[in-house]
């Protein structure tokens, strides 16, 4: 028997008669992708999250993705627009607005240059913010996409396409699909880890959803205190031997109903249930940053016991170095309406260092070839005046033209791709669309995203649903 339709072609008297032991021993070895020298069970399903062959060898086996909720500025971090800066203050061209819709903005909307200054950065000369004076420090290792576009304006329907591939509710997230393409190479934590600063993002988990796919495939989040999830200790009065007698005994049953029905959600709920056992163990050790050094700490900025974004990125490199597939990162506070000024240098504060050492960690580790590490959020900001100006000046929501970068697991560092006019709004030259980025994500993971597909409602999906185009400048 070569499928888990085959295993119901057996009633269940004979499947236990012809295994000789407990179908949940089975269910789980199999699942978990472990085999047992006792049992031979030629016909047990294999694990949902067994490793499983790229297309084509790829050079990243992680990933790690950064994603700034609300969307920074690109003008004040990235663009650095002479032009833009001279015409601080003026009306708009009017042939900048002809048929353009904004969030907030409303009438003729004046120009707003930046207030940081630009300094060229690393050996590749890269212009970089004063905001951002850790990056400076491994630029030549990342590569900076100026020409990135989406779709929708708005946040939750924009998070759910720069995740998805796609801007409503029912789709599988980027990390969901990467683990269904290559599964997991870590038994004793999930293959897709989510860790959050501040308050979860508009659109919710459905930024990390599996959508269509086995709910398998969706990411697990982790909390910064306590225990990493919600109610993984044992109860008081339960011992670790009740748990796993209790395991056991439910995995039983759920491994009989999927020789039955042969539910993937079944299989779902069996090899969850495993997990959550062995994570008692696996997930406090990894959340315990009291073993690092304290020159680790400091690079990042971390405290062992403390939550906040420079422990979640110290935290990001202890999950790819334990085989985990797909640690994706939220930090909150990122859309300034107003006093962008003030508030995008103070939250480039709280995460250029822990970015910038996470970089650095990886290389001196070795992980960095094998990482590719994602920065980037929604969309971008106009370069357009929100307000009255003066120090509570701020920016709306901008989809046309915005950056994203790239680092490691195959990335040409050192390099900016794509251009855009002199006010930084419209792409001129290499254009990147979301499908784009999600193609190239999928490449350098050694996946061709055509050929990533899943049956759903009559025809094939996949997170570039029917377009993007693999980036070729950004490969190494």
């Amino acid at each position: 028997m070569n499928s888990s339709a085959d295993w119901r072609l057996l009633d269940r008297r004979d499947l236990f008669q012809r295994v000789g032991v407990g179908v949940g021993s089975i269910a789980l070895a199999s699942l978990l992708g472990e085999s047992s020298p006792a049992v031979e069970s030629p016909g047990a399903p294999d694990s949902p999250l067994a490793p499983k062959p790229p297309h084509f060898p790829g050079k990243a086996k992680n990933v790690i993705f950064l994603h700034m909720v609300g969307a920074p500025s690109h003008l004040d971090l990235f663009e650095e627009k002479p032009v833009l800066q001279k015409n601080d203050g003026q009306p708009c061209p009017e042939e900048y607005l002809e048929g353009q819709r904004f969030a907030f903005l409303r009438g003729h909307p004046k120009l707003l240059g930046t207030r940081a200054k630009f300094t060229p950065r690393g050996e590749s000369g890269i212009p970089l913010s004063e905001y951002l004076p850790h990056l400076g420090e491994v630029i030549d290792d990342v590569a900076i996409i100026k020409t990135v576009q989406t779709e929708l304006f708005n946040h939750a329907p924009a998070q759910l396409f720069f995740q998805t591939g796609f801007g409503r509710f029912g789709r599988p997230s980027v990390g969901a699909w990467t683990t269904y393409g290559l599964g997991s190479e870590n038994r004793d934590l999930p293959a897709f880890v989510v860790l959050i600063t501040g308050s979860v993002a508009g659109a919710g988990n459905s930024l990390w959803g599996s959508g269509f796919l086995p709910t398998v495939y969706q990411g697990v989040e982790f909390r910064s205190q306590g225990d990493p999830v919600l109610y993984l200790s044992n109860p008081a009065g339960l011992s670790d031997g009740d748990r796993r007698r209790m395991i056991d005994r439910v995995n039983a049953l759920n491994s009989q109903r999927l020789a039955d029905v042969g539910d993937p959600e079944i299989a779902t709920r069996i090899s969850q249930y495993e997990m959550a056992y062995k994570m008692q163990s696996s997930a406090p050790e990894l959340m315990d940053l009291s073993g690092e050094t304290q020159e680790t700490l400091d690079l990042y900025g971390a405290k062992p016991g403390a939550g906040g974004f420079a422990n979640n990125c110290l935290l990001a490199r202890r999950l790819v170095e334990r085989g985990v597939r797909f640690v994706q990162l939220f930090d909150e506070g990122w859309d300034h309406h107003g006093n962008v000024f003030k508030s995008l240098p103070n939250k480039c504060k709280q995460t250029d260092q822990p970015i910038a050492a996470l970089l650095k960690d990886l290389k001196a580790r070795g992980l960095l070839d094998e990482t590719l590490v994602v920065w980037g959020a929604e969309f971008g900001r106009t370069p357009l005046l929100q307000g009255s100006g003066g120090a509570g000046a701020g920016r709306d929501h901008h989809k046309d033209a915005f950056c994203v970068w790239m680092a490691g697991g195959g990335v040409k560092g050192g390099q900016t791709i794509g251009t855009t006019d002199e006010l930084g709004y419209f792409p001129v030259e290499d254009p990147v669309h979301v499908h784009d980025l999600h193609a190239t994500l999928l490449h350098l993971l050694g996946m061709n995203h055509e050929q990533l597909t899943f049956k759903h409602q009559g025809r094939n999906f996949r997170l570039t649903d029917v377009a993007g185009n693999v980036v070729q400048k950004i490969l190494a």
